[in-house]
C-alpha cells in the first residue's frame, strides 16, 4: 500500500517522464531515418518525381505473392511489383509527353486477347464473349471488393500495355536504315584488305616487371566513371552453428526406433487388463501401423531400384516377402522398412485413353453437361467399338476425348510409374500391351489402351517406419550457449583466428546488395543484410542471428556506397588495362629502325602475312583488333602505319591490296537487314536507356 500511495502522489512527476522518454525515441528515429510520420514512411520509391505509395506497393506485393502460390516467397513478389512499377512510371511520363491516348476498342480488343483461354469468359463456340465479362465484373463487385480491385488493376496494366505497345511501334517505326547506310554495311562486311604485320605480343614482358600502383587504379577509374559504377555493397563473413542431434540423441532415437519393432503390452484403463499391442513385425495392418508411428506417412508404391535410397538400394531390392531391414539412415532419419510383397513390372508403359467426363469431374469444363449414368454409357459404347476393332481407336479420340489428346487420337506417350493417378496407373503397369479396358477416375470414364511396355524389373513394396532424428534439449542449449560465447569473444578478438580455434568454418558472402536477400550458405534472409548496411553497422562490426537449424554469427567486413567501384574491386579490370599501357610504352622504347623489316628484326618477331582482313572481322593473330584494322582501313596500298597498341600487343601494319567488293545495283536488302535487326531488341534498348537517366530514389531496404 505504501508504495501505490508513493505512486499516486508521484503521478504527474512519472507522466512526465513517460512522455519525455516517447518524445526521445520520436526524435531519435527522425534523427536516423530523416523523416518520420512523412513522405519517408509513406514513399517506397520517388521516380524523377513521381512517388511511389508504400500502401499500394505492400498491397500489391502480397497479391502477387499469393498468385504465386506455396512457393513463392516475398522478396520475389516484391522485385516482380518493383520491375512493373518502376517500368510504369518511366514509361507513363515518355507517354504522356509524346501524347499517347489509348481507346476503349483497344483496351476490349486487348482484354479480349488476354482472355482468351479463360473458360470463365468463353462461350460455346469458344471466343471472348463481351456479356460474359459484364457478368464477371457485376459479381465480383457485388460480392468481393477486393477481386474487383484485381480487375480494375488488370484493366489499368492492360491499358498501359497497349499505350507502351503503341509507344513502342513507333520508335520501331523509325528505325528504318537509308539506301547510303545500307550501302555503308555492305562494304563494312566485304570490303577487305591484304596485308603484311608484325606483332611484338605483351607478354615479351614479364607481367611483375610491370607494376600497377593503387594510386594509378583510381585515377583511372575517376577518369571513366561511367564504366566503374557500382551500387552500395557490402561483404560479410560468417560461421553456423547447426542445431543438429548429437551422437546421443541419435543412439536415443536408434533405440526408440528399434521399441516399435516388438510387440508391447499396455493396461486398459476401461478393461482393467493388460492388451497386447503388436509391434512392426508382427501387425496385421501396415497403413494403420506407419501412420500411427511414423514421422512419414505410409506411401503405398510398387518401387524398382531406382525409387529406393542409394545407399541400401542393392540390400531393399534382394530382399524376400517379409523380411525387415533397418533402422538405416537416410538423411537426418532413421529408417525400418518391411517387405510387403515383391513382383515383376515394367518401369515404363505407353498408353493412349479416350477420356469422357461428366458434370462434377476434376477439371471439367463448364462445356461439359452429361451426367455419370450418359458418360458411362457412352464409355461402354466406344469399348465395345474399339474391343472389336482397334484400328477405331484414334478416330473415336479425336471425336469423343474431352481432353487435348484428342489432337493425337488419345496418344499419351510414355510413362512411369506414379505418373498418373492410381487406377489408371495401376491399369498400365499391371496388364501386358494391348490389354483394352475401363478405367475410372476423379476425371472420368477413361477407355484405355496399353501400349508398349519396358522389360519387367523386379520391384517391392514397403512398409517404411520414418523417424526423424531431432537434437534434444539439451543440445540445443549447448548450441545456443556456444554460439553465445563466440559472440562475446569476436566483439574484442579476431574472428578469423577464433573460429578457427574452435573449428569453425568461415564462409565469406562478397558483393552483397542492399536489396539481395539470398546469402548462400544460408537461404532467404533479409535481416542479415538489412543490419549490414544499416548505417549503424560499421566495418568489423558482428552479431548474432536466429536461423532455421541454428545460429549465425556475422561479421561485417567490407562497406562501400554506391558511387564508384574501390580500387580492390576494379583492380581485376584494370590493372591488365594499365600494365598493357605501360608494356605497350616499353616496346615502343625499345624499337629501332623505320621500315617493318628493320623493326621486326629488331624486336625477333617474323613479319607475317594476313588476306581477306574485313572490318567486320577484324581478326589478326588470334586477337579481335578492331583498332589496328581500322588504321589500316585508313592506310592506302604500300604505305605502312605507325605503331599500333592494339589488345594482343604493339602492331605496324603495311598494306598490300585493297580489295573493294564490287559494286550492286540496290543496297535495299541491306538496308533492310539493318532495319530488321534493331527493331526487335529496341524496346528493351530504349527502356534501359531510360531507366539509366531516370533519377530513382529507392527506399524498399527500410521496409523489406
Amino acid at each position: 500500500m505504501a508504495i501505490l500511495n508513493s505512486i499516486r502522489k508521484r503521478g504527474i512527476f512519472l507522466i512526465l517522464i513517460i512522455a519525455l522518454a516517447l518524445f526521445a525515441f520520436i526524435l531519435s528515429d527522425v534523427l536516423t531515418k530523416g523523416n518520420t510520420g512523412g513522405k519517408g514512411q509513406d514513399t517506397i520509391a520517388t521516380v524523377n518525381g513521381t512517388d511511389i505509395s508504400r500502401q499500394t506497393f505492400m498491397e500489391e506485393v502480397e497479391a502477387t505473392q499469393r498468385s504465386m502460390g506455396p512457393n513463392g516467397n516475398t522478396t520475389q513478389a516484391m522485385n516482380m511489383v518493383w520491375d512493373r512499377e518502376l517500368r510504369s512510371v518511366i514509361m507513363d511520363e515518355q507517354i504522356e509527353n509524346a501524347g499517347l491516348t489509348v481507346e476503349k476498342a483497344q483496351i476490349d480488343n486487348a482484354l479480349k486477347t488476354s482472355l482468351a483461354n479463360n473458360q470463365t469468359f468463353l462461350n460455346d463456340a469458344g471466343q471472348v464473349d463481351e456479356g460474359k465479362i459484364q457478368e464477371y465484373i457485376a459479381s465480383i463487385k457485388a460480392s468481393s471488393p477486393e477481386m474487383y480491385k484485381q480487375w480494375l488493376k488488370f484493366e489499368q496494366n492492360t491499358a498501359d500495355g497497349v499505350l507502351q505497345t503503341t509507344y513502342y511501334n513507333m520508335i520501331k517505326g523509325g528505325l528504318r536504315s537509308t539506301i547510303a547506310e545500307g550501302e555503308q554495311e555492305y562494304h563494312f562486311q566485304n570490303d577487305n584488305l591484304n596485308f603484311q604485320y608484325l606483332q611484338i605480343p605483351y607478354s615479351k614482358i614479364a607481367d611483375e616487371d610491370v607494376k600497377v600502383s593503387d594510386d594509378e587504379i583510381k585515377k583511372y577509374v575517376s577518369a571513366h566513371p561511367n564504366d566503374y559504377q557500382v551500387d552500395a555493397q557490402a561483404d560479410i563473413q560468417y560461421v553456423f552453428f547447426a542445431e543438429k542431434p548429437s551422437e546421443i540423441d541419435t543412439e536415443e532415437a536408434k533405440t526408440a526406433a528399434l521399441s516399435l519393432l516388438n510387440d508391447k503390452v499396455e493396461f486398459n484403463q476401461d478393461t482393467k487388463s493388460n492388451d497386447t499391442i503388436a509391434g512392426f513385425r508382427n501387425t496385421n495392418n501396415y497403413e494403420e501401423f506407419v501412420n500411427a508411428n511414423s514421422d512419414v506417412p505410409y506411401y503405398d508404391r510398387w518401387m524398382f531400384k531406382k525409387d529406393l535410397p542409394p545407399t541400401v538400394a542393392d540390400t531393399l531390392i534382394n530382399l524376400n516377402s517379409g523380411a525387415i531391414y533397418g533402422p538405416y539412415s537416410v538423411d537426418n532419419a532413421l529408417y525400418i522398412s518391411k517387405v510387403m510383397d515383391t513382383k515383376k513390372m515394367p518401369d515404363s508403359s505407353e498408353s493412349k485413353h479416350i477420356l469422357i467426363r461428366y458434370v462434377g469431374t476434376m477439371r471439367a469444363p463448364e462445356t461439359i453437361t452429361r451426367t455419370k449414368e450418359e458418360a458411362q454409357k457412352l464409355a461402354d459404347s466406344i469399348l465395345s467399338v474399339v474391343k472389336k476393332d482397334k484400328t477405331k481407336f484414334a478416330a473415336l479420340a479425336s471425336e469423343f476425348s474431352d481432353d487435348s489428346s484428342k489432337d493425337n487420337g488419345g496418344d499419351l506417350g510414355n510413362s512411369t510409374p506414379g505418373r498418373m493417378v492410381p487406377p489408371f496407373d495401376n491399369f498400365i503397369f499391371n496388364n501386358p500391351t494391348g490389354t483394352i479396358g475401363l478405367v475410372e477416375t476423379d476425371f472420368g470414364f477413361h477407355i484405355v489402351e496399353v501400349g508398349k511396355q519396358s522389360e519387367p524389373k523386379k520391384t517391392v513394396k514397403l512398409a517404411t517406419v520414418v523417424k526423424n532424428i531431432e537434437p534434444s534439449d539439451k543440445t540445443i542449449n549447448e548450441v545456443f550457449s556456444n554460439a553465445s560465447k563466440f559472440e562475446l569473444a569476436v566483439k574484442d578478438g579476431d574472428f578469423t583466428e577464433l573460429a578457427k580455434k574452435e573449428n569453425l568454418e568461415v564462409k565469406p558472402v562478397n558483393k552483397l546488395g542492399n536489396m539481395d536477400s539470398n546469402i548462400p550458405g544460408i537461404g532467404q534472409n533479409r535481416t542479415i543484410v538489412n543490419w549490414a548496411f544499416n548505417e549503424e553497422t560499421n566495418v568489423g562490426d558482428t552479431k548474432r542471428f536466429s536461423v532455421p537449424d541454428g545460429y549465425v554469427i556475422a561479421q561485417v567486413t567490407r562497406k562501400n556506397p554506391k558511387g564508384l567501384m574501390s580500387v580492390e574491386e576494379a583492380s581485376a579490370t584494370v590493372t591488365p588495362i594499365l600494365r598493357n599501357e605501360k608494356k605497350a610504352k616499353k616496346i615502343r622504347d625499345s624499337i629501332k629502325g623505320t621500315t617493318i623489316e628493320e623493326i621486326a628484326a629488331s624486336q625477333n618477331v617474323v613479319v607475317q602475312t594476313a588476306t581477306g582482313i574485313s572490318m567486320a572481322n577484324p581478326i589478326i593473330a588470334n586477337n579481335n583488333e578492331p583498332k589496328v584494322v581500322g588504321m589500316a582501313f585508313g592506310t592506302k596500298p604500300g604505305e605502312t602505319t605507325p605503331l599500333i597498341d592494339g589488345k594482343g600487343g604493339v602492331y605496324m601494319i603495311k598494306v598490300t591490296a585493297f580489295n573493294p567488293a564490287p559494286k550492286m545495283e540496290s543496297y535495299v536488302n541491306y538496308a533492310n537487314q539493318m532495319s530488321t535487326k534493331a527493331a526487335p531488341g529496341a524496346p528493351s534498348a530504349v527502356y534501359n536507356a531510360l531507366k539509366k537517366k531516370a533519377d530513382i530514389e529507392d527506399n524498399r531496404a527500410n521496409f523489406y
